[in-house]
């Protein structure tokens, strides 16, 4: 696996102060992404043991809440079987701080519970396990928001989860109530007001 970038003290990819690897590869090729270089496998450098220290380093502080992983996709078939053994030792490592991770897939195509199973891996569930946060969906232009929490368009979903796992069902994160809506959503609210 390649990756693009380690952005330490990180705070536009989850709550807090966080330090976000963009891994390299992604297969959707979503219209208006912000980082399109990172569709190609092998834009960046290789994700190695140095990568590795660099971020478990960065996160060795009181201050730094988590880590986020996006990209690219981690959830390309290739990029889960680098992500998992990573994912493992940082949970071994940091067992109280958060891991926040963006998908293009959605939830129920990664848990092979939408029938179509092509980025479910045996390895899926086991990566899924060591993830806090999931933003799951395609970033769609004509459904971009700029008012809404960490994510880019309307259809993308913040799940808990935890809480999901817990109750058998999604659950979507409760940040998500502080989202703001901005142009035709918002519009449409003041005139069913008046």
């Amino acid at each position: 696996m390649y990756y693009g970038a380690i952005k330490k003290c990180d705070i536009a990819n989850g709550p807090g102060v966080r330090t976000s690897l963009f891994v390299s590869g992604c297969r959707n090729h979503c219209e208006g992404c912000f980082n399109r270089e990172t569709w190609a496998f092998d834009y960046g450098e290789p994700f190695d043991s140095a990568a590795e220290e660099e971020i478990f380093s960065s996160l060795d502080n009181s201050y730094t809440v988590g880590l986020t992983v996006l990209g690219g996709d981690p959830m390309e078939p290739e990029n889960q079987r680098a992500l998992l053994p990573f994912l493992r030792e940082f949970r071994r490592r940091f067992p109280d701080k958060s891991v926040w991770l963006y998908t293009g897939n959605l939830y129920e195509e990664l848990t092979g519970e939408s029938g179509n199973s092509e980025k479910h891996l045996d390895i899926t569930r086991e990566l899924l396990s060591y993830v806090d946060f999931l933003v799951d969906g395609r970033f769609v232009l004509a459904k971009k928001n700029i008012g809404l929490r960490f994510r880019g368009s309307e259809n993308q979903r913040i799940i808990d989860l935890r809480k999901t796992e817990a109750e058998g069902h999604v659950v979507i994160w409760e940040g998500c109530s502080g989202d703001r809506l901005y142009g035709k959503k918002s519009s449409e609210k003041q005139d069913s007001e008046k």
